[in-house]
């Protein structure tokens, strides 16, 4: 098994009185879209976790942020800003957003429904470290 994350530069085209960012998802993922959410008004850090089973792409709309990101490799950051950063998060990709800027919309687009009873997560960084060994990857 190999982790998929992958990193993305959208596409801006300036019109005379705006700019377009068009999303052709096609083009950045190849899953089903089950739910579109929305993080705003942030006060803090999104809870850092990996999937299962769920695939997700994030697009920066407004502001700025810092993606906290272990694709198998360790943690690394990476510097969010719109309207031009986007990251497809496959399953076991361990992730999780910080450092937002007050003016921060953080879209994600994802390949399954809302599930209360978090079945889907794992949210000790430990355990996916072993998760990972156990997946040899």
């Amino acid at each position: 098994m190999q982790l998929q994350f992958k990193q993305f530069e959208v596409k801006q085209i300036q019109a005379s009185n705006f700019a377009l960012s068009p999303l052709e998802l096609k083009e950045y993922i190849d899953f089903e879209v089950k739910r579109v959410y929305f993080i705003t008004n942030p006060t803090g850090n999104t809870g850092q976790h990996c999937h299962l089973k769920e695939e997700e792409l994030f697009v920066m709309v407004s502001g700025s942020c810092t993606a906290v990101i272990d694709q198998g490799n360790g943690l690394e950051e990476i510097q969010m800003k719109a309207p031009h950063s986007a990251l497809y998060i496959g399953n076991y990709v361990w992730h999780g957003f910080k450092d937002f800027s007050k003016d921060a919309v953080l879209l994600a687009i994802s390949s399954t429904n809302y599930n209360p009873n978090r079945e889907d997560y794992i949210e000790d960084y430990e355990k996916y470290k072993q998760k990972l060994k156990e997946l040899k990857i």
